[in-house]
């Protein structure tokens, strides 16, 4: 009995070390495909105060603005309407502040 018992003891161990293993592949895969790219990013935007990422930025501005006003139209209905009233909203209280 005691024979069987160290047999599924070693058994338990050797699924518990592959399955440690195994998590642990997993966690480290998921970390280097999606997050490492964001956290890059994100320290980019941190280091704002280097002139290679402030002229980066100048750059992907520039681009982004430069594909908008290559569309057709830049905002879809629903964003119109709300920057729309938005605009009405700040029109009107700057009218009150001129009385």
């Amino acid at each position: 009995m005691s024979d069987k018992n160290q047999n599924n003891l070693k058994i338990f161990f050797i699924k518990l070390i592959a399955i440690t293993f195994s998590v642990i592949i997993i966690v480290n895969a998921t970390y280097n495909l999606i997050l490492a790219d964001k956290l890059e990013n994100i320290n980019k935007l941190l280091e704002l105060n280097q002139k290679e990422n402030i002229e980066f930025i100048k750059n992907k501005i520039r681009s982004e603005i430069q594909s908008g006003l290559e569309k057709d139209s830049l905002l879809n209905e629903k964003d119109k309407i709300l920057i729309y009233k938005f605009y009405k909203k700040i029109e009107k209280e700057f009218n009150e502040i001129e009385k």
